[in-house]
C-alpha cells in the first residue's frame, strides 16, 4: 500500500473535520468514515453514553480498535475524534498509513461552533473555555508530531480549506512516489 494513499484529519472537537472530511472524500472519489460515528455505529449507542458507563479509557479502547480497523483500509478519507492521538498506537498508525491534516481554529470558533451541541462530553462542564485551554495544551504537541500539513479551518471557507489540503497532499504524493521509484 502506498503510505500517502489514506487522509486523515486530526484536531480538536469542533474545528470541522466531519464537514471538511466528507468533502475531500467526494473530491477524491473516496469513501469517508468518521471515527466517531463508526464508535456509535457499531455499540447502537452514543459517545456521551459510552463515556457515562465506561468512562473516558473505556471509549478510547473502543476508538483504538475502530482506528486501527480503518488504518488497515486502503484509499479511504478518515475523521478522527479530538482525542484519538492520546494513545501512542493510533497516531503511530495513522503517520505510518496516511496523510495527516491537523485542522484548528480558534477556541472562541469551537466554542460558537459547538454552543448548542450536547454529545460532547468533554465540553459537560461549568467553563467549556477552559477546559477547550486545557485540552489544547494538552493535546497540540500530539497533533503537530502526527501532522504532514496544518491548516486554520476557522479563518477561512471550508471549500478554501479543502481545496489547499488537496494541493498539499497531491503535492506530498508526487514527491513521496518520487522517493519510491
Amino acid at each position: 500500500m502506498n503510505k500517502m494513499e489514506n487522509i486523515y484529519l486530526i484536531g480538536l472537537m469542533g474545528v470541522g473535520k466531519t464537514t471538511i472530511g466528507k468533502q475531500l472524500a467526494k473530491a477524491l472519489h473516496r469513501p469517508f468514515y468518521d471515527s466517531d460515528k463508526i464508535i456509535e455505529q457499531s455499540t447502537g449507542t452514543s459517545i456521551s453514553t459510552i463515556f457515562s458507563y465506561e468512562g473516558e479509557e473505556g471509549f478510547r479502547i473502543r476508538e483504538q480498535s475502530v482506528i486501527a480497523e480503518l488504518t488497515a483500509l486502503q484509499g479511504i478519507v478518515m475523521a478522527t475524534g479530538g482525542g484519538a492521538i492520546l494513545k501512542a498506537e493510533n497516531r503511530e498508525a495513522i503517520k505510518q498509513t496516511g496523510f495527516v491534516v491537523y485542522l484548528y481554529c480558534s477556541i472562541d470558533k469551537i466554542l460558537y461552533r459547538t454552543r448548542h451541541d450536547t454529545q460532547r462530553p468533554l465540553l459537560q462542564t461549568a467553563n467549556p473555555k477552559q477546559r477547550l485551554q486545557s485540552l489544547l495544551a494538552q493535546r497540540e504537541p500530539l497533533y503537530k508530531e502526527c501532522a504532514n500539513f496544518k491548516i486554520d479551518s476557522g479563518s477561512i471557507p471550508g471549500k478554501t480549506v479543502v481545496k489547499t489540503i488537496l494541493q498539499q497532499y497531491r503535492t506530498a504524493l508526487d514527491n513521496h512516489e518520487r522517493i519510491d521509484s
